[in-house]
């Protein structure tokens, strides 16, 4: 059972980590059956073990919650977790930028020749260009064309930033016990997140049309598609996020003190506005 020990609440035994484990073993081992060429069947059994698991272990906790079993040192630890959470975050994407600098910043310029690595260029690709954007040496995948930045990826850059406004007036808003400004804010950042969503996947198929531009065209589209992709992903779970924060506003669950798992996702938002900036300096602007 559930219990309170020196104030601080610990919640009682749970099916829902065990369930979760064995969605996740379906859901990987689906998926490397899936690179196989074998059947996609087990991965779909092991998304929809996670939807369920995700659905109710958060509806459990979100039930605690609403019956006032969760103090201040509860909420402090909800907080760091969060925080810890972005910090993982913040190193799994720090380590793609790492990859992106890596390539162009040192490699490249290594296999052209550059500086005390002439012997390199002569030994491994005698006669390659040290230019970037670049799918050499062996132009692996075909001559390709980047996305413009002051198309697509600029108007995202704008919807981006707007919607961290809207999150922070929906925060304003609930901080004032202004319910219709809180649900006004929230309900206008998911519709302007799922419109980046709409327009990355737009561009995605005006690149692999038109510019030829795809996973395989080398390091660059490699990294091109590993940043951008991953990072539309994290737009798809913030806004899902706080979808499910709008759901809960209109029902009432927050109050102007009580409010945490609205900031936690707000936190992650912004948290995405800020690494979808450098995307759009380091992978749009300065291909």
């Amino acid at each position: 059972m559930s219990q309170a020990q020196g104030g601080y609440y610990l919640p009682g035994p749970s099916h829902w980590p065990i369930i979760g484990s064995i969605g996740l073993a379906f859901l990987l081992g689906g998926f490397a059956h899936f690179l196989h060429g074998e059947s996609d069947i087990y991965m779909f059994i092991g998304a929809a073990i996670m939807m369920i698991m995700f659905f109710g272990w958060f509806g459990t906790v979100i039930r605690e919650s609403q019956s006032g079993k969760f103090n201040d040192q509860v909420d402090m630890s909800f907080r760091m977790s969060m925080v810890w959470f972005i910090f993982s975050e913040v190193m799994f994407f720090a380590a793609f930028f790492g990859a992106l600098f890596y390539a162009r910043e040192l490699s490249i310029p290594w296999l052209g020749g550059a500086g005390n690595n002439a012997m390199t260029n002569e030994l491994l690709w005698k006669g390659f260009e040290a230019t970037w954007p670049s799918n050499g040496p062996k132009h692996v995948g075909g001559a390709f064309k980047t996305v413009d930045a002051w198309g697509i990826p600029a108007w995202n850059t704008l919807i981006l930033l707007t919607s961290g406004l809207t999150v922070t007036w929906a925060h304003w808003g609930l901080k004032k016990n202004n319910r219709s400004q809180l649900i006004l804010g929230l309900f206008l950042t998911v519709a302007l997140g799922a419109t980046f969503v709409g327009l990355q996947i737009h561009e995605y198929g005006h690149a692999y049309e038109h510019l030829n531009l795809k996973l395989t065209s080398g390091i660059y589209g490699t990294t091109f598609f590993m940043l951008t992709g991953f990072h539309g992903l994290h737009v798809t779970i913030g806004a899902i996020m706080l979808l499910v924060m709008l759901i809960r506003s209109m029902k009432g669950h927050f109050t102007a003190k009580h409010h945490f798992a609205f900031e936690a996702a707000a936190w992650y938002w912004h948290f995405v506005d800020v690494v979808w900036l450098g995307l759009f300096i380091f992978v749009y602007w300065l291909a």
